[in-house]
């Protein structure tokens, strides 16, 4: 029986002659783009070359190069074009390297530039004074804003920070946690509270998403001061009262945050001053704090509205603390977010014994 070829229905014999190309095609061992183990090695080898000269190129001590790992190459590199994107050879950055270690110091957070797309794109060194990670810590987290913010407050974040693109030039706040070292989170049983105050600049015209950057302030939500702190700090102001808060003397900053002169003070009643809202709270503390209930640095620590003299009400955070027939307070004002933000995490007031 002849079988005959289905391609060309000759003999059997001759199908040879009529199979397709690709059946008579060397085997694939003999391809020059097979992987093989040397060039596989030749490949990581060339990559870690190319990190080795990026890593070189790092504007950081030769020690802080040493103890980068791969990743950490990577992430401080993409951060340097972000800035080098926004901030071209040129032009010069309103927040950038050139601010020294002793500006940085003055300041009562640190700097942070994002880009529209909420990227990281500056950090200034003095980060680690806050959160207690260096900039290539932080890095590790992930290299968005919200990688390092707390995740409860993504959406808040994300809307507010449309809402300053979408008007250049408006100033937003808001208030989160963010990552801190393992040292920072034993010494202060926690991660920080900072808050976020800034806006959207267009840093070359015509404005793009290439060429608008947030700029913002990071500073810390406030924390008990300390005797020697309290006096030095611009922001707070102290205040002695008798037993029943009645103002015995306070010091001359309390013009700068409320608009009174000490003198309009002394002999008024601190209660003439508070929210009817929070007279409640602001009684609850006094109690505690008269009765010596209070101890440790958080004690007596109350957020609460006060009249200022324009009649306007103004957040501040107060800590009292009682001195022998004498009460002590200190007080420092706050941004309303930071205001919100520690109200939600206040205990409520005791109902009065």
């Amino acid at each position: 029986m002849t079988i005959f070829c289905s391609h060309c229905h000759r003999p059997l014999q001759a199908e040879m002659s009529c199979l397709p190309r690709r059946a008579k095609q060397a085997p694939s061992a003999s391809r020059p783009f097979r992987s093989t183990k040397s060039a596989s090695k030749a490949r990581r080898d060339q990559i870690n070359a190319e990190l080795q000269a990026l890593r070189s190129l790092l504007p950081i001590s030769a020690q802080e190069k040493e103890r980068l790992s791969y990743l950490h190459t990577m992430a401080l590199v993409c951060l340097r074009l972000r800035g080098a994107q926004l901030f071209p050879p040129g032009l010069a950055p309103p927040a950038g390297p050139a601010l020294g270690t002793e500006l940085l110091s003055l300041l009562p957070g640190f700097l942070l530039v994002l880009s529209a797309d909420s990227k990281l794109a500056y950090i200034s060194e003095n980060v680690a004074q806050v959160l207690g990670l260096s900039v290539v810590e932080l890095l590790a987290q992930g290299d968005t804003v919200f990688d390092i913010l707390d995740g409860r407050v993504g959406e808040d974040v994300h809307k507010k920070l449309l809402l300053a693109q979408e008007e250049p030039g408006r100033e937003v706040t808001f208030v989160s946690e963010m990552r801190t070292s393992k040292a920072f989170r034993l010494q202060h049983g926690g991660n920080r509270v900072v808050a976020v105050c800034g806006r959207f600049v267009a840093l070359r015209w015509p404005p793009s998403p290439s060429t608008t950057a947030f700029l913002a302030l990071c500073t810390p939500v406030v924390q008990s001061p300390t005797d020697g702190e309290a006096a030095s700090q611009d922001d707070i102001f102290q205040s002695m009262h008798l037993l029943d808060m009645t103002f015995i003397d306070v010091t001359e900053s309390v013009t700068y945050h409320l608009g009174y002169h000490r003198e309009e003070l002394v002999g008024q009643s601190w209660y003439s001053l508070l929210h009817p809202e929070d007279a409640d709270l602001a009684a609850a503390q006094h109690r505690a704090v008269a009765l010596g209930a209070g101890a440790g640095p958080a004690a007596g620590s109350a957020v609460l509205r006060v009249l200022h003299k324009d009649r306007a009400w103004t957040w501040l955070r107060v800590w009292a603390r009682r001195d022998g027939g004498c009460i002590t307070c200190t007080g420092r004002c706050l941004r309303e977010e930071e205001a919100a933000h520690l109200r939600a995490r206040q205990p409520r007031a005791a109902a009065p014994p």
